[in-house]
Order: C-alpha cells, then sequence, then structure tokens
C-alpha cells in the first residue's frame, strides 16, 4: 500500500462503522488484504509502506502473525456489532512489503484465521506476492497445503543493469526456476513487471517481456515506472544521477507490451494486466475496480466497506501496541459522498476491458462518447453496443478519456 495516508478524520478507538456502511452489503463481496510491511531492502523507487530490519524499533517479524490474527478476528466482531451482513471472504491477498519474508506457517496462520473467522467461498482465490529469491520449492508446496492458490512473483526485469537501477536482488534466471516450482505445486502463477526504468531501452524492455512470455506465466501485470516524492530514485533524479523517466518511450513500451502479449494469447482486462483467458485475472483486484468490499489487514493498510475507507497506523510499533491493547489500529478515515464514490466508479470502471455501461454515465458524459469515438480513444462498436471501452490509444490517455467522461456541460 503506498506509503502516504490522506488527510481525513480521525477514527474511533473502537473501530464501529457507520450504519450507512450495511446499505446493500449482500450484494457486494468481502476480500481481505493482509500487508506485510517487511522487506530485506528498501528498493529506491518505491513508497510503500515498508520496513528493514533496521527500521523496526525492536519489533519482531516473529510476532506479525499473532498481530495481524488479533485483527482479523476483531474485524470479524466489528462488522457484526456495526450490523454488516455476515459474508464469506471471496480473495485473500498478501502485499508488501515482501510477504515471504516470514515463515510459510505464518501466512497459513493467517489464511486459516480469515477460513475460521469469516469463511472462504467456494472458489476463494488466495494470493501472495513474493520476490523470486525469498521462497524455494518447499515453501511453495506450504503455501498450496495452505489453500493458497496464486503467487505473483515481482519479477519487473530480466536485465541486469534495469534490476540494479531498480535495487532489486534477484539473480533474473531464478524466475524459470520459482515458476517451475509454483507449477509443480499446483499454484497459478503472475508475474509483475516494471517498464520505463531510468537507462532501460526498448530492447531491453522486449527482453524482459519475451522472456516473461516464455515462463507461459498465468497472468502478467506490466506497470509503468512512477517517480514518487521522498523516495530515494526521486533524489536522484534531483541531482542529476540519473535521467527522469521518458513518457513517449514508455507509450513505446506499453504498446510493445500489449503486442507482444497480445500475440502470445494474453488478453488485457484492465489497463495494466493481462490475463491467459478470464478465468486467470485477479479477482482480488477486480474486487478494488468493482468496487466492492474489503478489510485491510497491517500496519498502514487501508479498507473500504460500504463507502466507509480508513486506513491503519503506519509504524509496525504503532500498529502491535494498539492491536494488542484492543484498540483499533484506524488512523484515520473518511465517508465518501455520492459524487465521490461517482467519480471513482467512472475511473476504474473505465480502465477495465468491459467498461462502463454508456447509460451510467452523467448526460455529459453520454454526450462526451461521440468524440471520445471520433479521437479513436473508444471502441465505436462497443459504444454502438451500449458499453464505453477503450482503444489501445484511449488505454494510453486512459485518465484523459475520465476526464472528458467526467466533464461538467
Amino acid at each position: 500500500m503506498p506509503g502516504a495516508l490522506p488527510i481525513a478524520d480521525p477514527a474511533p478507538s473502537d473501530g464501529l462503522l457507520p450504519a450507512t456502511a450495511a446499505i446493500g452489503a449482500l450484494e457486494r463481496t468481502l476480500s481481505v488484504y493482509v500487508h506485510v510491511p517487511f522487506c530485506r531492502v528498501r528498493c529506491g523507487y518505491c513508497d510503500f509502506n515498508t520496513y528493514t530490519s533496521t527500521e523496526l524499533r525492536g519489533v519482531g517479524r516473529s510476532d506479525y502473525a499473532d498481530e495481524a490474527v488479533r485483527e482479523i478476528i476483531d474485524a470479524a466482531r466489528i462488522l457484526d456489532v456495526s450490523g454488516i451482513p455476515e459474508r464469506a471472504v471471496s480473495t485473500v491477498f498478501f502485499g508488501g512489503g515482501t510477504p515471504t519474508l516470514l515463515p510459510s506457517s505464518d501466512l497459513a496462520r493467517m489464511t486459516a484465521a480469515v477460513r475460521d473467522t469469516f469463511g472462504l467461498t467456494t472458489a476463494a482465490e488466495i494470493t501472495t506476492e513474493a520476490n523470486p529469491d525469498s521462497v524455494d520449492a518447499g515453501y511453495l508446496v506450504c503455501l498450496r497445503e495452505a489453500g493458497f492458490t496464486r503467487v505473483s512473483f515481482g519479477m519487473q526485469s530480466a536485465v541486469p543493469h534495469v534490476l540494479a537501477t531498480l535495487e532489486r536482488t534477484h539473480d533474473p534466471e531464478r524466475v524459470a526456476l520459482v515458476v517451475e516450482w509454483a507449477r509443480a505445486a499446483g499454484l497459478d502463477v503472475s508475474l509483475d513487471l516494471i517498464y520505463g526504468t531510468p537507462g532501460e531501452s526498448l530492447d531491453d524492455w522486449r527482453r524482459s517481456l519475451e522472456h516473461a512470455i516464455a515462463q507461459r506465466p498465468d497472468h502478467l501485470s506490466a506497470y509503468s515506472l512512477i517517480v514518487e516524492d521522498g523516495t530515494k530514485l526521486a533524489r536522484q533524479i534531483t541531482r542529476g544521477e540519473v535521467a527522469r523517466p521518458d513518457e513517449d518511450l514508455q507509450a513505446d513500451m506499453y504498446e510493445l507490451a500489449d503486442a507482444l502479449l497480445g500475440a502470445a494469447g494474453y488478453e488485457w482486462y484492465e489497463v495494466s494486466n493481462w490475463a491467459r483467458d478470464p478465468t486467470h485475472r485477479s479477482l482480488h483486484n477486480l474486487a478494488y475496480w468493482w468496487g466492492q468490499d474489503w478489510w485491510g489487514v497491517g500496519p498502514g493498510a487501508h479498507s473500504h466497506v460500504g463507502g466507509v475507507r480508513w486506513w491503519n497506523v503506519k509504524h509496525p510499533a504503532a500498529y502491535a501496541e494498539r492491536v494488542r491493547g484492543g484498540v483499533s489500529p484506524a488512523a484515520g478515515r473518511e465517508t465518501l459522498g455520492a459524487e465521490t464514490r461517482e467519480v471513482e466508479r467512472v475511473l476504474l470502471l473505465t480502465r477495465i476491458r468491459d467498461g462502463i455501461p454508456v447509460s451510467t454515465l452523467p448526460v455529459a458524459g453520454r454526450r462526451a462518447v461521440a468524440g471520445l469515438i471520433a479521437d479513436e480513444l473508444v471502441d465505436a462498436k462497443a459504444a454502438l453496443s451500449g458499453s464505453v471501452e477503450l482503444t489501445l490509444k484511449g488505454r494510453l490517455l486512459a485518465d484523459a478519456v475520465v476526464r472528458r467522461l467526467l466533464a461538467d456541460d
């Protein structure tokens, strides 16, 4: 989860939600995100809420699963007391940080807590992120035995000098090995890639794509590098030590990714995500994009239930103190107004391949569709069928499309 937290109202110490959060709950799915904030090293481009061993101020990784389990159990109580109807969890996602720095038994215990406390749907998707150098074959077998269905490896690049700039520590040749181990364990595989790293050429990016495709993963994500304020990379760019990412080159890289992945049989289903077929789309991410409910466990984790959004205290020490003391770890929250929820709905659904129904757009948005078609940003055939779906050009300019759909008359 991103390191910066919004400015909003304080969260109540008991964590209880307003009555409005229960409205329509049975029409929404429930997911759980578990944030594991530990990393061996801090990558220069990353602004997520992560900590190396020297930054933990006496907090032990060995205690983390106990603390997360406490929050999981308390989450069910809070939802119940707040009048939120009971629902089994559809997806569980462990992110970070590097969740697989914890023993597999810890991930299994936290997963079991979700299962025992909430229940899991029959086809629940359970995923963990992992670095290629943070797991071995036995670890992945343990994950599968604990009920995990997917693993998402942070490959990022297959080119050593690009990995060095990103300060990633794994050997690119290890990717093939961990994918093979995951397959043997019975896990679906996703690979995460980053493009536009300073010094990365189009040929470098082609090499990474071809290496990723050669592993035949079920799912791939490709994200353009964004330079976040306050990161080591941002400081390096300010000092002139490395070049700022070239937006035109990043656009070329995105087009190359779409071409190579499409030729290999992958279909885009969200601007930055491709799957071998619809059954391998990330259901957890789709829950975010569809505006469903999710509870975020862990330091800095964000949650959303029925238009109420909140986030936990960031540092693991503060988080541990609160959950051990029976106090909600939430640091702040906001109740989203109708206008904000509509803006987010349009923003998120527009980025998905299935698009957004024209009939659900505001009047000005419906009027904008014709111009978006003329500018080749929206698919004309889909629009005639009643859906705003982005073209390849539209995906490159998705934010501009959203602004036009939301523009006032």
